[in-house]
């Protein structure tokens, strides 16, 4: 069956980079789009990045410059560098893959999903 594995959270303090990967299993990854949502604690999932299968990549307005997704499909994994981590960039952060190549902003495109991986930014 089809896994998504991340990997790579943890505390940092504000102003510091972390880089997260996801490692899928399970699936033809080269035909699959990528993407990162979160979820702060009370609020709900939130769109960070997507990545297509052809390498077009999109961002939040609130990652934009400062986070980087991309993806090796050789090694069956994608990775978000995140620059200039910030207090509200805390949540859980979740990879998800869909082999579909539409409205890939909407968490509900995507068909499968990981189990999440901690980021926390002290001020």
């Amino acid at each position: 069956q089809v896994q998504l594995v991340e990997s790579g959270g943890r505390l940092v303090q504000a102003g510091g980079s972390l880089r997260l990967s996801c490692a899928a299993s399970g699936l033809t990854f080269g035909t699959h789009a990528m993407g990162w949502f979160r979820q702060a604690p009370g609020k709900e999932r939130q769109f960070v990045t997507f990545i297509s299968s052809n390498g077009i990549t999109y961002y939040a307005d609130s990652v934009k410059g400062r986070f980087t997704i991309s993806r090796l499909n050789a090694k069956n994994t994608m990775y978000l560098e995140m620059n200039s981590l910030k207090p509200e960039d805390t949540a859980v952060y979740y990879c998800a893959a869909t082999p579909k190549a539409t409205r890939l902003v909407v968490d509900l495109t995507y068909d499968y999903w990981g189990q999440g991986t901690q980021v926390t930014v002290s001020s």
